[in-house]
C-alpha cells in the first residue's frame, strides 16, 4: 500500500469532543453511547489508524450506531514513567480533526489518572467499555494493551467481549514498502529528518502548530520575512531547511522552514522559522499550523549575506514546486 504524499484520511467533519464522558455527561454525551468504540492513543492518526478508524465507521453505519474514539489525556506513560514521555505527533486539537476527517461522530479524551491506571482489565472493560460507553462493539489494532501495567491483550479483550455478547474486530497492521506504519517509526523518521518517508506512512502531512512571536527583524532585512514560531508542543523536526505549507485566512501559502540556527550571523539560538511564500500581512500573536512536506537540506554557514539570499531564492523554487506537487 503506497497512498499518495497528499492523500487526506477521509472527508466527514469532525462532530463532537468531549474531555471525560460520565461525571458530568449531559444528554449530548449520552447520545454517543451505546455505539463502536476504538480505544487507544492514535498519535498522529497514521495510516494504520486510518484503516482501525475506516471498519469502526463500517460498523456503526451498518448498525446506524455511533462511532466513537475512546484516548487517553494525558498519555498513561507521562504518569508513570514520565522520563520515557515520547514527543507527540499530533495535539488533541489536531488528532481530533483529524479523526473526524475519518468518519468519527465522538471522540473522548478521557482523563488519565492513577486510579484508572491501576484497574485490572476486567475492571476496565466493566467499568468503561461496558458501563461508561455501552459499547455495541470494539475495533482494535492487533498490538492493543490495556488495563493495570498493560496485563490485558487482544486475546484478553476477544474473550471479555464473546462472554458479553459484544462483537471483536481486529484490523492488521498495515506497512508501506518494508516499514509497518506505527507512532514510533514515524517519531523516528522525523527525528532522522526524513520528512517525505514519514509524509508516506502518515497518509497526510506532518503538522506542527505554533503561535507567531517577534523575532530580530533579520529575515525582513534579507527580503525573506519570517514568522517565528513558538509553543510547539508536537516532535520538531530537526535542524535543517524545509518545505512546507499553511493556510492563513483560507488561503494557501508554500512556505519556506528553517530549523535551528542562522549560523551565517553568528546566531546560536535555536528558532522555527516560516517563510510564507506571497504573503504579506501581520501574523504576530496568531496561531500558525505549518504542514512540512519534504527536507531540502542542512542548515550551513554562509559566507555572506548575498551568499545566503542566493540560497534561499533558490529553497523558494524548490518549495515551490513541492508545494504545487502536494497541492
Amino acid at each position: 500500500m503506497s497512498p499518495a504524499l497528499d492523500s487526506r484520511p477521509c472527508s466527514q467533519p469532525f462532530m463532537k469532543l468531549f474531555l471525560g464522558f460520565n461525571g458530568e455527561s449531559s444528554d449530548d454525551a449520552a447520545a454517543f453511547r451505546g455505539g463502536f468504540v476504538a480505544i487507544g492513543n492514535f498519535d498522529g492518526v497514521h495510516l494504520g489508524h486510518q484503516s482501525m478508524i475506516a471498519m469502526l465507521v463500517q460498523r456503526a453505519r451498518a448498525a446506524n450506531v455511533p462511532a466513537v474514539v475512546l484516548t487517553f489525556e494525558p498519555h498513561p506513560i507521562k504518569l508513570l514513567r514520565p522520563e520515557h514521555t515520547p514527543p507527540s505527533l499530533s495535539t488533541l486539537e489536531r488528532k481530533t480533526e483529524l479523526l473526524g476527517e475519518c468518519g468519527v461522530d465522538c471522540v473522548i479524551a478521557y482523563a488519565t489518572d492513577l486510579d484508572l491506571l491501576e484497574l485490572s482489565p476486567r475492571a476496565f472493560f466493566e467499568s468503561i467499555v461496558r458501563h461508561e460507553l455501552d459499547a455495541r462493539g470494539l475495533v482494535e489494532g492487533p498490538n492493543f494493551f490495556f488495563g493495570h501495567n498493560r496485563a490485558g491483550s487482544v486475546d484478553t479483550l476477544r474473550d471479555l467481549c464473546q462472554s458479553a455478547g459484544l462483537s471483536l474486530d481486529v484490523v492488521p497492521t498495515i506497512s508501506v514498502g518494508d516499514r509497518m506504519v506505527s507512532s514510533s517509526a514515524i517519531r523516528s523518521l522525523i527525528s532522522d529528518g526524513k520528512i517525505s518517508e514519514a509524509v508516506e506512512l502518515l497518509g497526510h502531512a506532518y503538522q506542527v502548530r505554533g503561535t507567531v512571536v517577534p523575532g530580530v527583524g533579520r529575515g525582513q532585512t534579507l527580503g525573506f520575512p519570517t514568522a517565528n514560531l513558538c509553543d510547539i508542543e508536537t516532535l520538531r523536526p530537526p535542524d535543517g531547511v524545509y518545505a512546507a505549507a499553511t493556510i492563513v485566512d483560507g488561503q494557501r501559502f508554500p512556505a519556506a522552514i528553517n530549523v535551528g540556527t542562522n549560523p551565517t550571523f553568528g546566531d546560536t539560538t535555536p528558532k522555527l522559522e516560516v517563510h510564507l511564500i506571497g504573503f504579506s500581512g501581520d501574523l504576530y500573536g496568531k496561531p500558525l499550523h505549518v504542514d512540512f512536506l519534504a527536507r531540502l537540506r542542512d542548515t550551513q554557514s554562509f559566507p555572506n549575506a548575498d551568499a545566503l539570499k542566493q540560497q534561499l531564492q533558490l529553497d523558494i523554487k524548490t518549495v515551490q514546486q513541492i508545494a504545487q506537487t502536494n497541492g
